[in-house]
């Protein structure tokens, strides 16, 4: 029977026109062993994840997908996590606890499971999966295959019928990556549970695969048992064949006997192939000329902790000029660290690190390189040469990318724009952590084109590397790290030719017959034709369009500076604010008179505030990229301003006036409940996401801790910046919750009081005001604009609204008078909560601003109101 069955399948991302997936069609069986292949951005990762509910990206559906014949839609969450499991490509995204022992009982824990069979069922999983030697370890002590198979076990713990990954072994070595996919095997085998695998390591995977699925473009393009998928690929001369196993292209440039997929069977017909011909002889290794030594180390010795054993130790080594040298290792053997060290990141305790030129590093994870919005814009943020920019836009592959968000890419896709972005450095001497992950067959041989093109140019490149076959084709000399240093290091023949598993599939095939170390060493043995290199001729080299289409681009969104009579103006105002806030925030003695000068203070700083965002402000037209930001209120943000602006007032007033402000509790509930009356409305026509309701969660936490965090300097808060910018970003009717829900909470440290309830409306009042006027357009995004927008808030809205009340809880009646006396007490304070307002906002409001953005066209969480 069916385990899957997906019915023309399509899907897009929000603002995309291009779907992701195309009239997808496919059945998984029960009991088989699937793998899913394909280059980067095929599409292997969005189709996965539309099997896992939980973690489906937002955009348009089209199609069906049925479990076990039912929608999948239709399945309860409790279905969904014990009944499909998912492991991720990085082991350390899926870990959610500090103890071994408690990650594997954390699932179970989480269906409520009762405590007899949870231990039942870990004990069974530990031993199944050989854990009890590491039981009791802190996650954090584990290599990457420990923790690896640790996310395997507590994904298998809860029993599932099916169990998808997706590349659990990029970042893994070649014997933890091994040891992974047998287990998969035995799981499959023993167990009777329906495996689906995407990976781009094939040559283990074919082994235990019953079928294989290749996609390209968001299809799938052939599909079958990996013997029928390999001939498919081969007749059509698709590149993912360079991708399948080394026995099978072999077999392929001969043409002879029966497709062999394991290294078994390949040594088998190897073996009967040169019984029936004559081999040829073996190629020669080709010879590579370096220059001068570029970078050297002499017995570097580096520990992270005093206490803990040197994580590198006693490392020497050479790197001359057009050379390049590979590392190989186990996870945890300090490569990564080695290469810090070597880049200067960090200090070595004892030794000693000679370098000679420009020197850039390619981290394990390239997202970490990023800092805007674009690719385009990481790019020219490097040079400003148009012409260097489309060479290397070209040599990379990134022409469709230059719009994307670089941590919207796929894991290829960003290894490439990283690698580009350092490229345009010019570096002499390049380090490159594992720079092969996530790529496909492909790019890997594009990505060797750009390593032989620097290294012609005379650039020094050291890399870090898991990936056995690509190092044993391309570099120039290999090395192996264990026990914090270099062991054993040769050429490539001369170094694979020794080991017995960091070796390669065609060394392996080979040893004793011919001793090839390569694929195409063994082809050319064979007598078969080798693929040809990747076509990287000077014909490719980008034309000036092509080079002025990858230099950055001003906004077609970017506005005219303002007249000079306006930036006059503002900055009279901006200096008169700041002389008014000096003087004010000295005045202490109110009984002496400062009550006068603190009215006339007050009223001039307000004017000044407001002439100063007249200046700058304007009706905005740069809106969110966002589909339907119009401008206009729809009848449900209406409906939540009726209620937060009449509904709440009067729940305060009739609090004070009935309970004297002593049933501040109650009041700060019904409160509490009038602010999410309008949150409600807006999703009504929809179904609310955990991840929706957890980003408003979050920024209610970031303002507890902010105040928190800031709690020595009364008034000097992040609280309202952060509300403005929840309002702005998500909606008038989450910023107020936002700033509601974050004074209640975080008055439990501050105590709470009859202000509470004040305080609550006085903070959610901003956030709505600032999400409205934001989607009228009156509020723009520009930081000044912002920033007088907060200050005017924190100083009218909140100082005005919290003056109003003290003097009703402590007066029991209101006259005018009274009410200036109060105002014109806390004006210093309120001037200090403006000031602080507005210096969060000028360092904060943009990257959050941006980063809430992009969370909102990645899930599709809409602004209040529509």
């Amino acid at each position: 029977m069916e385990k899957i069955e997906i019915r023309r399948l399509s899907f897009y991302y929000p603002e995309q026109s291009e779907p992701a997936l195309s009239d997808i069609n496919f059945e998984l069986r029960g009991g088989e062993f699937v793998l899913l292949c394909g280059p980067s951005g095929s599409g292997k990762s969005t189709l996965l994840r539309q099997l896992k509910p939980t973690l489906t990206p937002h955009g348009s559906r089209e199609g069906e997908l049925l479990f076990d014949g039912r929608p999948l839609d239709e399945l309860s969450p409790f279905e969904q996590a014990s009944r499909i499991g998912f492991v991720l490509q990085s082991p350390d995204e899926q870990t959610v606890t500090d103890k071994v022992w408690h990650e594997l009982a954390f699932g179970l824990e989480s269906l409520g499971l009762d405590t007899p069979s949870i231990r039942r069922r870990v004990a069974e999983m530990a031993a199944f999966f050989g854990i009890q030697d590491w039981y009791y370890k802190n996650v954090s002590e584990l290599s990457g295959g420990q923790k690896q198979l640790l996310n395997l076990a507590s994904v298998m713990v809860m029993q599932p019928e099916l169990l998808i990954l997706d590349e659990p072994t990029s970042q893994l070595d070649p014997i933890a990556a091994s040891d992974f996919i047998a287990a998969l095997g035995k799981i499959n085998r023993e167990l009777g549970t329906t495996v689906l695998l995407s990976e781009h390591r094939l040559e283990e995977a074919f082994a235990y695969a019953s079928r294989a699925a290749v996609m390209d473009g968001g299809k799938i393009i052939c599909s079958g048992t990996p013997t029928e998928v390999g001939e498919a690929l081969r007749s059509r001369d698709h590149s993912m064949f360079r991708a399948m196993p080394t026995a099978m292209r072999v077999w392929a440039s001969v043409g002879e006997g029966d497709c062999p997929i394991t290294v078994r069977e390949g040594r088998d017909w190897l073996r009967e192939y040169a019984g029936e011909h004559t081999l040829k002889a073996l190629p020669a290794e080709a010879v590579h000329t370096h220059g001068e030594v570029m970078l050297e180390a002499h017995e570097l010795f580096y520990r992270y902790e005093r206490e803990l054993p040197d994580t590198v130790r006693g490392l020497s080594l050479s790197l001359r000029r057009g050379e390049l040298l590979a590392l190989l290792g186990g996870n945890g053997a300090g490569k990564t660290t080695a290469l810090r060290l070597l880049s200067g990141a960090l200090k070595p305790s004892r030794g000693e690190i000679i370098r000679l030129g420009r020197i850039a590093m390619l981290p394990q994870d390239p997202q970490a390189l990023f800092t805007h919005k674009t690719v385009r814009e990481e790019l020219s943020e490097m040079t400003g040469d148009e012409s260097e920019i489309g060479r290397i836009v070209k040599l990379c592959r990134l022409e469709g990318l230059l719009g994307r968000h670089p941590y919207d890419l796929s894991g290829g896709e960003r290894q490439r724009a990283a690698l580009a972005k350092l490229l345009l450095t010019g570096p002499d001497i390049l380090l490159l952590d594992e720079p092969t992950k996530g790529l496909d067959a492909g790019y890997k041989r594009i990505f060797a084109h750009i390593l032989d093109e620097l290294t012609d140019r005379g650039a020094s490149v050291l890399m870090v590397s898991h990936d056995v076959e690509f190092c044993a084709e391309h570099a120039h000399r290999c090395g192996l790290f264990f026990d914090g240093g270099i062991v054993a290091e040769g050429t490539p023949r001369e170094f694979f030719s020794g080991n017995s598993f960091y070796t390669t599939s065609a060394d392996r095939m080979s040893r004793g017959i011919c001793e090839a170390v390569t694929t195409d060493e063994l082809i050319a043995v064979c007598g078969g034709t080798p693929d040809p290199p990747e076509d990287m001729t000077e014909s490719d080299a980008p034309s000036a369009d092509e080079s002025k289409s990858a230099a950055p681009k001003k906004s077609d969104s970017a506005e005219a500076p303002l007249p000079l009579w306006r930036r006059i103006a503002a900055l009279i105002a901006a200096i008169a604010a700041a002389v008014i806030f000096v003087r004010a925030v000295k005045i202490t003695d109110f009984a002496a008179g400062g009550s006068e000068e603190s009215l006339a203070l007050c009223a001039a700083f307000i004017g000044a505030l407001t002439l100063l965002a007249l200046a700058v402000g304007r009706r905005s037209e740069v809106r969110s990229a966002l589909p339907g930001n119009t401008g206009r209120l729809s009848k449900r943000t209406k409906a939540a301003s009726a209620l937060i602006l009449l509904l709440v007032p009067l729940t305060l007033l009739a609090g004070q006036l009935l309970t004297g402000g002593r049933k501040y509790y109650l009041i700060s509930m019904l409160v509490l409940l009038e602010c999410m009356l309008p949150f409600f409305l807006i999703f009504e026509g929809r179904k609310p996401e955990a991840r929706e309701l957890s980003l408003i969660a979050v920024l209610c936490a970031a303002g507890v801790a902010g105040r928190a965090a800031f709690f020595m300097l009364p008034q000097f808060k992040p609280v309202t910046a952060l509300t403005i910018i929840a309002g702005a970003a998500l909606g008038g009717e989450a910023g107020f919750l936002v700033g509601a829900m974050t004074m209640l909470a975080s008055n439990v440290m501050f105590s709470q009081g009859p202000w509470t309830p004040w305080q609550m409306f006085a903070m959610g009042l901003i956030g709505f005001l600032a999400g409205i006027l934001y989607r009228r357009g009156f509020l723009r995004r520009g930081r000044i604009s912002l920033c007088v927008f907060g200050a005017l808030s924190a100083l009218i809205i909140y100082g005005g609204i919290m003056n109003i009340s003290t003097a009703l809880m402590w007066n029991g009646g209101l006259s005018l008078g009274i009410i200036l006396t109060y105002i014109a007490a806390g004006f210093p304070m309120d001037c200090v909560h403006a000031a602080a307002t507005a210096l969060f906002l000028w360092f904060a409001a943009r990257p959050m601003l941006e980063l809430l953005d992009r969370i909102k066209i990645k899930y599709g969480l809409l602004e209040g109101g529509k």
